[in-house]
């Protein structure tokens, strides 16, 4: 279980990386904003995994206490970051549209 964890960790860590610097190289305002909900995503991935590993292997209340608070703030990074990607989709789909379309 905890190496499953690790995995997550470093998945979703490298995902952040990848968004965040597909961030700043896209030019669209809209595609942007679309792109930095996925950042937002794999960052909640990452909080989450990481407060999950320290709730597997506590030692003691402070990692329980740090753990359940780092998962519940992955958890709702994720959520509001879904709900972000969702509201982006259509008009980022159709701002790459127009921008085909005028190339």
């Amino acid at each position: 279980m905890i190496q499953l964890t690790l995995i997550f960790i470093v998945f979703s860590l490298v995902m952040y990386l990848f968004y965040k610097i597909k961030t700043f190289r896209t030019k669209a305002p809209v595609m942007k904003r679309w792109v930095q909900t996925k950042a937002n995503m794999s960052l909640g991935v990452f909080l989450t995994a990481f407060g999950a590993n320290l709730l597997i292997t506590s030692r003691g209340s402070v990692d329980i206490i740090v753990g359940t608070v780092f998962s519940l703030l992955g958890l709702a990074n994720i959520i509001l970051g879904f709900r972000a990607y969702k509201l982006y989709l259509p008009y980022a789909a159709k701002e790459a549209e127009e921008q085909r379309v005028n190339a």
